[in-house]
């Protein structure tokens, strides 16, 4: 059985210091925190004892802490931290993470200073309250103010891209421990949103404490945050900066229970556990409980199946009506990345890119596509060395020579062409007539006009994609002032595409832009918009968010065959 003394020594530790928040002092805080110094140090697994019915004989362990324990090694929760948490602001709870800051300090700076939040410890540390407070002096107020940095060094979100580079590394890593089985990342990146917090590894193996003894002495590890026998945390140096990563052993016969209770979302969960209860069952990340007996968590397919469910993908685990439909027979079959036929946004060296025609020819085989849309900048994107009508007639012909030699794959003739200030396109329409796709966006001039401008280009008969329709950058730009509903509409009007820009610092459209599009009946073209050669994967961070919308093969136009697609956009 996994030793659970260090998991239920840290609940006890978290209900001290929920108490001396609300102001709690003396015997009951003194108690749990004495609990859990003894469960830390006991070399024998605390179940062992429940089970030989010696737990009462350790001294320090009363009654009610016995109790305590008994009913988390059965349920897997603590009524009494339930009911501690309940009472105890969330805000408050938060700044436990602060390394320098417990329980009690807390509740004083929340009494005498006013403090309810981070913002609040910031300010008192700028104006110099908290070191005039009781017990407090310069030298811990600058141990906090380090503790703050590094928290939120830890806590900054990424994108999806670098979270899943990161998790696949340490991954990878893991596998060389000793005596590891399933791996697998959970939470948010497990769900595939386009941002990520902590990055969550669960994964079994015979030895949990070499596990995470090993996993703690990854190469770039700066701060072990955690070592435990089954839980380790650490913070790794990345090109992105200092990153948490989070590892937490299970298990076998719970690792389906624990990946899917701990891939979330926390709103998708409570509804399975409504169900449960209606069920008069129990479900926890050990596993589905009728009574006492475990009926079910090997697996997620174990799991679900106890309720009439099939495994819902990760991407839709987000109370969004998911289950219902489910329960009902009626989940759509949401797109995978083997349906991917092409890749429709591309760049070459004949603009910005760095891959010839025939780089971006092998690339597009190796990923297994049938095609790929070739689509660099027109001439107004001078800073991107957009081409010419002349160079654009040229690499036409370039492309064309490439596919008389081609069997089984072919490079489509395209431009990504700007959508002028008056909602034209940057090339004559004779030379828009030789191509196969027309993929035209906005570059330049973000508040003028903008949703008439796509909307006009939307209107020519030459043009079938629009572009990252609402030009936002996650990391830090929100977008043209665009009227996105209107733009869907017109495109669901004159019968066009919009783009699903798969590069992991736009996926624009974002997955509820994408619902709306669905709902109307656009069909979504995903383009990597890749100007280099590692830019192909990033397809699988527009197919999460695809997932996330719930598209499917009918959604995207990626998905047809080459004569198929080339068939649709003529007519």
């Amino acid at each position: 059985m996994e030793n659970r003394n260090k998991e239920i020594a840290s609940l006890f530790y978290r209900i001290a210091d929920a108490l001396e928040i609300k102001g709690e002092t003396g015997f009951k805080v003194v108690a749990y925190q004495r609990a859990a110094r003894i469960l830390e140090d006991l070399t024998q697994d605390v179940a062992e004892l429940v089970a030989s019915g010696k737990l009462a004989d350790i001294p320090g362990i009363g009654k009610g802490m016995a109790e305590k324990i008994e009913e988390y090694l059965k349920t897997g929760r603590i009524k009494r931290y339930e009911e501690v948490m309940r009472d105890v602001p969330e805000s408050l709870l938060q700044l436990l993470e602060i390394p320098g800051l417990g329980g009690r300090t807390i509740h004083l700076m929340n009494k005498e200073l006013k403090v309810k939040n981070l913002d609040d410890l910031k300010r008192v540390i700028k104006d110099g309250s908290l070191e005039k407070l009781y017990g407090m002096g310069k030298k811990k107020v600058e141990n906090i103010k380090k503790g703050i940095e590094l928290t939120e060094q830890a806590h900054e979100r990424m994108s999806i891209c670098d979270a899943l580079i990161i998790a696949e590394e340490v991954m990878d890593y893991l596998k060389e421990a000793p005596g590891i089985n399933h791996i697998s990342p959970a939470g948010s990146l497990r769900r595939m949103k386009e941002t990520v917090g902590d990055i969550d590894i669960l994964a079994t193996g015979k030895d949990g404490p070499a596990i995470i003894k090993h996993f703690v002495k990854h190469p770039r590890t700066i701060n072990i945050l955690a070592e435990g026998d089954t839980k380790g945390s650490i913070l790794i140096e990345t090109e992105m900066g200092e990153r948490q990563v989070d590892l937490r052993i299970v298990e076998e016969d719970a690792y389906g229970a624990a990946l899917q209770y701990f891939t979330g979302s926390k709103a998708h969960n409570i509804k399975l556990r409504g169900l449960a209860k209606d069920r008069g069952l129990k479900i926890s990340e050990y596993g589905v409980f009728k009574g006492e007996k475990k009926i079910a968590g090997r697996t997620e397919e174990e799991v679900y199946k106890v309720f009439g469910l099939p495994v819902i993908p990760p991407e839709m685990r987000e109370d969004r009506g998911e289950i219902e439909l489910a329960l009902e027979g009626k989940l759509p079959e949401i797109i995978e990345l083997k349906d991917i036929r092409g890749d429709l946004h591309v760049h070459s060296n004949w603009s910005d890119g760095v891959l010839t025609l025939e780089e971006i020819v092998e690339h597009g085989k190796k990923m297994g596509y049938s095609y790929i849309a070739v689509c660099d900048h027109s001439q107004s994107a001078k800073y991107a060395h957009g081409l010419t009508p002349e160079r654009l007639a040229e690499q036409i012909k370039e492309i064309d020579k490439i596919n008389a030699r081609l069997k089984g794959f072919r490079l489509l003739k395209g431009t990504e062409a700007d959508i002028l200030a008056d909602g034209s396109i940057d090339f004559p329409e004779s030379l828009l007539r030789k191509l196969d796709l027309v993929v035209a966006s906005i570059h330049s001039g973000f508040k003028k006009n903008v949703t008439e401008r796509i909307i006009s280009a939307i209107k020519n008969p030459l043009v079938q994609v629009i572009g990252h329709p609402t030009g936002r950058l996650i990391s830090g730009r929100e977008g043209y002032e665009v009227d996105i509903d209107k733009v869907i509409a017109a495109a669901a009007q004159y019968g066009k595409f919009l783009e699903l820009n798969a590069y992991y610092d736009r996926l624009d459209l974002d997955e509820h832009n994408l619902k709306k599009a669905r709902e109307k009946g656009v069909p979504i073209a995903i383009g990597t918009d890749t100007h280099y050669a590692h830019g192909f994967a990033m397809m699988r961070f527009g197919l999460g968010i695809a997932r996330r919308a719930w598209l499917t093969r009918k959604d995207v136009i990626n998905t047809l065959t080459v004569d198929r697609l080339l068939k649709i956009i003529r007519k």
